[in-house]
Formats: structure tokens, sequence, C-alpha cells
């Protein structure tokens, strides 16, 4: 079913783990887990864009809170990098068992490292990608500050992270001190995305030159240009959403292509759960996003209805051009069709038609405007505007077309 789904596994410290499963609608291409940074949580708009955008693709995204976060059980204070990489690995089992085993990790800051530790445990893992992650695991111990030595004499502290209290203990330092990142880069089997802000305050730049030149091919590096760490702007969240979901897409298996015709399997048009208006598109093997702008309240992910609308009515247009230009052995350059859409007052359109009007007096109008590249003769432009009447969409628009509708179950 599309949309997200709650769902809970236990972690590696026998903790139940809150998580919430992005689900694609229709077939599921592959399946996905996202780790969220150091002291975050699995909704930090980061996971939420990247999740969408994966989902978005075909691909089931499992993000989810590390032990003692948000709101999975568990003492953070007994947890450390070792456990994070743990609880990944449940991750992937409860994914195993359910869902299929991931073949693509995302992670961001520390849990950049902990995927790229995990995946040597994932045998199934296909792709890593990774945002503002560190090259060592003891990087996060400079957020610790004054109260490092605090920490070393007596064992423990509070911390406080993000204007957030937490107690770090001493096995923490341990345990971070052991592991090296570069180490596991080097051995990692899959492909590799490193994106990385060159004005990452949190996370030097230097840490995605050391991961990128331990890791063998296939590998690339994204630069996140003036992002800050955190990926606050929605801007930087979406750009580097939609350039891991493109990458992603490489290494997993292809759509599977529809067992019915188009015309009988429909268009499947499902909310996704992010935002208010955001739904996912599926029109066979094509998936899309539709929305509404910011100005009404959408977040401006995909094109709105009447965008939708309009996109059919230039792509008909154009279409049926090229047919009769195709028949007729014309020789013309590219078609091109721009459709703008309004409402205006009936009596401001002379071609509409008075049982077009609508209670409120006014009539959508769609105004085509047809260009061809290097031009065309004038004694054509007659022909082809008859011609771009005759669009089965244009027709549509124009004629009685029927909606019937019905209310289905969830099986069905």
């Amino acid at each position: 079913m599309a949309g997200i789904q709650k769902v809970t596994f236990t972690g590696s410290k026998g903790e139940s783990l809150a998580a919430r499963m992005d689900m694609p609608a229709g077939f599921i291409r592959a399946t996905a887990i996202f780790a969220h940074c150091f002291t975050c949580s699995k909704d930090i708009l980061a996971a939420k864009r990247i999740a969408g955008e994966l989902s978005a693709k075909g691909i089931a995204v499992l993000r989810f809170d590390f032990t003692g976060l948000g709101a999975s059980d568990g003492d953070f204070a007994n947890t450390n990098f070792s456990s994070n990489v743990g609880d990944l690995v449940r991750a992937a089992d409860f994914l195993r068992q359910n869902y299929e085993a991931p073949s693509v990790l995302v992670g961001h800051s520390l849990g950049g490292a902990a995927v790229l530790c995990a995946a040597l445990k994932i045998p199934e893992v296909k792709a890593v990608a990774t945002i503002g992650a560190p090259a060592d695991a003891e990087h996060v111990v400079h957020n610790f500050g004054a109260s490092l030595e605090e920490i070393e004499r007596d064992g423990e502290a509070t911390v406080s992270l993000a204007g957030r209290p937490f107690k770090i203990q001493k096995q923490f330092l341990d345990d971070v001190r052991t592991q090296s990142v570069e180490q596991h880069t080097g051995k990692l089997k899959s492909a590799l995305m490193v994106l990385h802000s060159p004005i990452d305050q949190t996370v030097g730049i230097e840490n995605a030159a050391a991961i990128f030149t331990a890791a063998k091919h296939p590998k690339s590096f994204v630069s996140l240009d003036s992002a800050d760490h955190l990926l606050s702007n929605p801007d930087d969240a979406a750009y580097a959403a939609s350039v891991i979901s493109a990458w992603a897409s490489r290494y997993i298996g292809a759509d599977r292509p529809a067992v019915e015709s188009s015309d009988r399997e429909g268009v499947l048009v499902a909310e996704t759960g992010e935002g208010k208006f955001q739904n996912y598109v599926r029109s066979g093997s094509h998936r899309l996003l539709a929305d509404e702008p910011t100005s009404v309240g959408g977040l401006d992910s995909g094109p709105s209805p009447y965008d939708f609308l309009a996109v059919a009515l230039g792509a008909c247009t154009s279409m049926t051009l090229r047919m009769y230009a195709t028949f007729k052995k014309l020789d013309i350059g590219a078609v091109s069709v721009t459709v703008l859409h309004e409402k205006v007052h009936a009596t401001d359109c002379e071609a509409c038609a008075e049982d077009m009007m609508t209670p409120s007096g006014k009539i959508d109008q769609f105004e085509r405007r047809i260009s061809i590249e290097g031009g065309v003769d004038p004694a054509l432009h007659g022909k082809l505007l008859e011609i771009a009447d005759k669009c089965p969409v244009h027709k549509t628009l124009e004629g009685k077309a029927t909606v019937v509708t019905r209310i289905v179950s969830n099986s069905a």
C-alpha cells in the first residue's frame, strides 16, 4: 500500500525501535534503509525528503530511530557506534523477513559512517550513499567540548547536543576510538556516492575526500555547494534527495512491466503522507509526483492537477502534428507546445459556447502556443492549426466526457 506505514522491529540491544516505511504505489523495485545523523531522528527533513524521492522511484525506504533516540526504546547512554551498526543490521533483517533485503543504504553524518560499516554485514547491498559523513567515527567526539575531560575522569557526563541534554559514557569514547571507517570503506563491494558540502562546519570536506579515496570504483562525489550539515534548507534536502534517487536507480532491478494493458491497469494516484497535497502517480512503469505550489500549502514537488491536464493537451498536440507531418512527408523542425491555463469570464471568451459557463460565470481556458524549430511556410499555418484541433485530448476537453466513480475496498 502506498504511503507511510508505522512499523517496529527489535534493535541490537533488544529494544523496540520505532520506524516508518515509505512505500511506493504498486510494485516495489527494491528496499532501502536511511540512517539519521548523531542524536537526530528518522523524521529529520533530509530523511523525509530522501525517503519520499526514493519511494517515488519504486524503492521502499525504512527510516528508524536508533536505540534510545526519537520514539525508540532504550537508554541512549548505553549505546555507541557499534550498537548503531548493529541496529542497521537488525533493520536489514527486518526488511529481509517482511519485505525483501535492502539493496540501498543511505546515511547522514554519523549515520553515513555507520552505513559504510554495516554494508559489509548486509550482503544484498548494491549501493551506499553518505551525506556529510565523517571518515572516522571518533570525529563525533569534538561535539562533547569541555565535557570530554569529565567523561574521561568520571566515566560519564551530561553533554548538550543541539540544545538537548544527553548522557555520554566512557564506553562510547572507547568504542568510536576502535572504529576505522576508512578501512571498512576500502572493503566495500557496492557502489558508493559521497555527498558533502564544501562549507560544512560540523564535518569538514576533507572527510569526504578521505572516504572517496579509500573506496574502490564505482564511486561518485557530489558537492552540496552552500548546504549546511543538516541540509536544513528544503532546497538542499530536495536536491540531495533527487540526486540519490536517480543514482540508486542505476543499481537496482528494472521496474516490472505491467501484466495488463495500461488502459485496463489505469493510472494510480495515492497520497504519500508528505505535506498536505503530495500524491504519488503511477502510469504503467512510469512514476511521478503530483502536488500543489507552496503558495497554497503544497510542497511544490510535482505538477499540479491542472498542470498535468496542460501536459496532456500539449503532448497530444505535439504528437498529432508530428504524425501529420510524417504522413504528409513534411520536412518540419521540432515541434514544441506551450500551454497556458486560466479561468476567464465567459463574456471574455469569443470561442466559448454558452453551455460551458460555470455558476461563477467563468470557464477554463487553455491557450496553446505552437512553435516549430526553423519556422514553417505561412501557407501551412491554417492546416497545422486545423490538425492541432484534431488532437484527441483537445476533443475530450471540448467534448462531453463522462466520469464514473465508485468506492472500492483496499484489497481490490
